[in-house]
């Protein structure tokens, strides 16, 4: 039966969603989330907020405020950092499980408020906004005129997921080096001392709440340049598109990489949605040689739930990998400390 099967398909779904636009938007969001919890040790359970009011950001600009897309992306930066702003002050001082209902309520808020017929006029309310990004593929360096995708071994991309590519893991190296030299610098020492032991920081005279916050603006901003190559993906931005469950897809690929090291958000990345693809292509795969009968009499397994069930698969996987390798692949179980958290 095996040998029915198109391993051509699953090793091009595997390896282009793997090095895909998905898996750099994870990677950038998975950056700052590492910044926040992997380096300072804040719960933030809501970067999915930051992404969402970066995407808007851009969209908001060209379909309400008639700027342009070119400042949307600076208006998307300023709205993630006003955004950390009003999660940090009044939280930061506190505990922080404080810090990590403040964040998941804020970015359901946000959700909900994009998503209110009240704002159709602003943020296009449930319909979003569409086809906002022209200025952007207008410089695409690939050739758009040809249907027939570019292929080479098991990948497989069209001219436009190339131009978003291109652009969008050369912003993930920029902001792996970005972490790399905060981290290795002064700053970075403290807000590590700050996640280790913030009374012994603050005993040697550093102002925790400040640096805490930071760390927060910083990572929130790369969280919300992600939610941008989101929405420049997409051409579109979707109230919809920034539920919760985003954001505790980031933490499982940090987790699968391990917090605290430069490279984990995007090794995780790469193998979270490689192995989502491949997963889910090899049971289509499957359902259509001479098992498909069994699979749908014995384990219900169809057509129809084979996205569900691939996330069923990978989270009895990541249950295993959290009992046997809490630390992540790259990530240092004495560093973290995980079963102390």
């Amino acid at each position: 039966m095996l040998l029915a099967i198109n391993w051509d398909i699953i090793f091009t779904q595997t390896f282009s969603q793997g090095f895909g636009t998905q898996a750099l938007v994870f990677a950038l969001a998975a950056i700052g989330l590492n910044i926040h919890y992997g380096y300072t040790g804040l719960l933030n359970f809501g970067q999915v907020g930051f992404m969402a009011v970066g995407a808007y950001g851009v969209g908001m600009a060209v379909f309400w405020l008639d700027i342009g897309f070119w400042p949307g992306l600076v208006l998307g930066v300023v709205y993630c950092l006003i955004l950390a702003l009003i999660l940090g002050i009044p939280t930061l001082r506190l505990r922080a499980d404080y810090l990590a209902i403040t964040t998941i309520a804020a970015s359901e808020t946000i959700r909900l408020s994009v998503r209110w017929r009240g704002n159709r006029e602003r943020t296009g309310a449930a319909e979003g906004i569409n086809d906002f990004a022209d200025p952007f593929y207008d410089l695409n360096v690939f050739d758009r005129i040809g249907s027939r995708p570019y292929r080479f071994l098991f990948f497989e991309y069209r001219a436009d997921d190339l131009w978003v590519m291109l652009i969008g893991w050369s912003v993930v190296g920029l902001a792996l080096l970005f972490t790399w030299q905060i981290m290795r610098s002064p700053w970075g020492r403290v807000v590590k001392a700050i996640r280790e032991d913030e009374d012994a920081a603050r005993a040697l005279g550093k102002n925790a709440y400040s640096y805490k916050l930071q760390s927060l603006i910083i990572g929130g901003v790369i969280g919300g340049i992600a939610g941008m190559l989101q929405a420049i993906d997409k051409q579109s931005v979707q109230p919809d598109t920034f539920n919760p469950v985003i954001t505790f897809m980031i933490w499982t690929v940090l987790i699968i990489g391990g917090a605290a090291r430069v490279w984990s958000p995007v090794v995780g990345a790469m193998l979270f949605w490689g192995l989502i693809s491949g997963l889910e292509a090899f049971m289509r795969e499957l359902l259509d040689t001479g098992l498909g009968d069994s699979l749908e009499r014995y384990l219900n397994l169809n057509i129809q739930n084979v996205s569900q069930v691939r996330f069923m698969l990978f989270g009895l996987a990541l249950m295993i990998v959290m009992r046997y390798r809490p630390q992540g692949i790259f990530g240092s179980r004495e560093e973290m400390a995980l079963d102390d958290r």
